[in-house]
């Protein structure tokens, strides 16, 4: 008997799993909107030099409160090959000659211009405050931008491994306590930075923490929740990222100072932390440790909010160490990321999955970092983005739940780098359809997203779960930390960014298909049960059979 009928005995899907999933669900929401912040506290608004002092003739008393007027912006700042004024070049004199008449920047290569000595003025119109504004991140400084948002991702990299790692060794709940603190304390320090650098620390910190909500909250969900219910749960998790996507659009277009908004997406944290200490520890990892009296509890306390009090007062510490002998013989006192690797099966599977954890956080956050780009204003294509990744999750949902995950895993990258790749070929004056086939490729990579959560869980042993659910995160946070940085190395060739991307989706994509379909398969324990085919309809047949305490 395994752990699974010891589960549906004290009530399956009950009332304690239904209120375990909506406390933890509500961390959930809040994890986009840290991932995809700097879209709006970062965010870049049109900016140009400050007017040079001297510039400043008494014929002209209101230029510098009326500077962003074309006609006096071409006295005082050189026009671009599209008319459109310098951001980081100013004239060392005003060129007068261009008042009134035709001459434009186009005719001004003699003219004398210098860098923005004297500092940038900034349109406020759309961002009253961001660090790009407060500490001048423009210009030569402009890389520092991407550069923030990268070490985030590495946060969210050590953060994977770290807690992914500990999480095994300690427990999933108390690690999961531990993450929504250290947001919560490193989000306010992020929000009272002083300086550009301090900012980056607290952000590499709060990412961390991030990355540990992520993997013990799947991973406490899957092992409380009956089989048949794993992949409702999966999307549910995904469903509220989408939710968390939109609330980020809305907190953003209210809050336009990114020290409040700042503040806003992280003291959350600090509620959730206090009430999540009412959550018990997965007595799955509790027995698979060798401790099966703090299991015996957990699962006594779980059948008495469920309403099973008397089932579960049927199983005792004599009935639960027999039924569970072979999982608690095979118990070692530490697994590492090596056991990953101990066995063919392990090791086709460490591959894949990790291809596939890459290419899909290398190509989500290439397209969800990159708002600016399409035209339309930032707050509404990050609503739109959020909300158009709910009609794929609902069609990767159905395709989980009665085709297989192996062909919902390697779909969603397909479509997406397919996506990616032909936007390559529309003209940049069709921005409707541009626009659309981003929201249809990040949409699919939103899925992909919630399907290799689950995929991992259910592809990893117990025992090694959480470690390769770190090592799945630490891909994908490399992917994170890559994506916001290849613009840069493609400013002379601007087809090489989404050749990059799209590229990266199909390989996956086809790597998936090389790994074993999970779908209404039990969740393997031991390093041992890895490939095996029970099936859950197995354990419907041992439903009613009585718990034993000595052998048949």
């Amino acid at each position: 008997m395994s752990f699974d009928d010891l589960l549906h005995r004290t009530g399956g899907m009950g009332r304690y799993q239904f209120i375990q999933i909506v406390m933890l669900m509500f961390p959930v929401m809040m994890t986009p909107i840290h991932h995809l912040l700097q879209n709006f506290t970062a965010a870049i608004p049109n900016h140009h030099c400050q007017i040079h002092a001297k510039n400043n003739e008494t014929r002209w008393p209101n230029v510098i409160g009326n500077n962003d007027s074309k006609e006096v912006l071409q006295v005082f700042i050189p026009l671009d090959e599209k008319q459109i004024p310098e951001k980081c070049l100013r004239f060392t004199l005003a060129q007068w000659a261009f008042v009134n008449s035709s001459t434009t920047g186009d005719n001004v290569s003699t003219a004398d211009v210098e860098p923005c000595l004297d500092g940038w003025i900034y349109d406020q119109s759309k961002f009253a405050s961001t660090i790009i504004t407060e500490w001048d991140l423009v210009c030569d400084s402009k890389q520092m931008q991407p550069i923030a948002q990268s070490i985030y991702m590495l946060g969210l990299l050590v953060g994977a491994v770290l807690y992914g790692g500990l999480s095994d060794r300690y427990g999933r709940r108390g690690i999961l306590l531990w993450c929504y603190f250290q947001i919560a304390g490193t989000g306010l320090g992020t929000a009272f930075s002083p300086n550009y650098i301090s900012y980056c620390i607290f952000r590499f910190l709060t990412g961390m923490g991030i990355s540990g909500v992520a993997i013990n909250t799947i991973c406490l969900m899957m092992e409380w929740n009956s089989n048949h219910v794993r992949t409702i749960i999966s999307s549910m998790y995904g469903y509220c990222f989408c939710i968390g996507q939109m609330i980020l659009g809305g907190v953003a277009y209210g809050v336009r100072d990114w020290r409040w908004m700042q503040l806003a997406s992280s003291l959350p944290f600090l509620i959730f932390f206090f009430y999540s200490w009412w959550l018990p520890e997965s007595a799955r990892w509790q027995i698979q440790t060798g401790k099966p009296e703090a299991a015996l509890l957990a699962l006594k306390r779980v059948a008495k909010i469920n309403g099973k009090e008397e089932e579960g007062k049927a199983i005792t510490l004599e009935i639960l160490k027999f039924n569970m002998k072979q999982d608690i013989r095979s118990v070692k006192s530490t697994y590492t990321a090596v056991d990953l690797m101990r066995t063919p099966a392990l090791r086709r599977i460490t591959f894949c999955l990790t291809l596939a954890w890459f290419s899909v956080s290398f190509c989500f956050y290439g397209l969800a970092m990159d708002l600016g780009n399409f035209g339309i204003s930032t707050y509404l294509i990050q609503i739109i983005f959020g909300a158009g990744d709910i009609p794929p999750k609902f069609i990767c949902y159905l395709t989980m739940a009665y085709i297989g995950r192996k062909v919902s895993q390697s779909g969603t990258l397909i479509i997406a780098g397919l996506t990616i790749l032909a936007n390559i070929f529309v003209p940049p004056e069709l921005q409707a359809l541009r626009t659309s086939l981003a929201v249809i490729g990040k949409g699919c990579l939103s899925a992909s997203f919630n399907c290799v959560y689950m995929y991992t869980g259910e592809l990893y042993p117990t025992v090694i779960r959480q470690t390769g659910m770190g090592l799945g995160h630490t891909m994908g946070r490399i992917g994170g930390i890559v994506a916001p940085l290849v613009p840069m190395i493609s400013d002379s060739f601007k087809s090489l960014s989404p050749i990059i991307y799209g590229s990266a989706a199909l390989l996956s994509g086809v790597a998936v298909l090389f790994l074993p379909e999970t779908l209404n398969l039990l969740l393997p324990e031991t390093i041992q049960d890895v490939g095996s085919k029970t099936k859950v309809s197995d354990i419907k047949q041992k439903e009613n059979r009585p718990l034993q305490t000595t052998d048949v």
